[in-house]
């Protein structure tokens, strides 16, 4: 079974800005946008730059690198749809911030 881990509390992540956790053995970015938190894979699939450093244009975060647009609810890449970074699912709980984490890399 799938496990929710806490990362943060509401507070440690102001609107508009984000944050990298390791969670898991993984490294996992939560941005809050539009009074929602969302996470993804910390690392651009294209060339390893932290998500958590992008800035949040719309319902997308770029890569600072090359400025590539992944989308916050489903990690597409708007730039290379063959593309997308990993989403894991979020939970608020009074104010914690809980990600669920996969069964697999959990044991990892």
């Amino acid at each position: 079974m799938d496990e929710f881990i806490a990362v943060a509390k509401t507070s440690d992540i102001p609107e508009g800005k984000s944050q990298a956790f390791s969670v898991a053995s993984r490294e996992i970015a939560v941005f809050h946008h539009k009074g929602r938190f969302y996470a993804l894979d910390d690392y651009c699939p294209h060339m390893g730059e932290s998500l958590a450093l992008g800035d949040l244009h719309g319902d997308t975060v770029l890569c600072s690198r090359h400025l590539w647009a992944f989308q916050l609810a489903d990690g597409a890449c708007v730039d290379v749809p063959r593309l997308a970074a990993e989403t894991f699912e979020v939970r608020v709980v009074g104010d914690q911030i809980l990600v669920r984490v996969p069964e697999a890399e959990k044991d990892s």
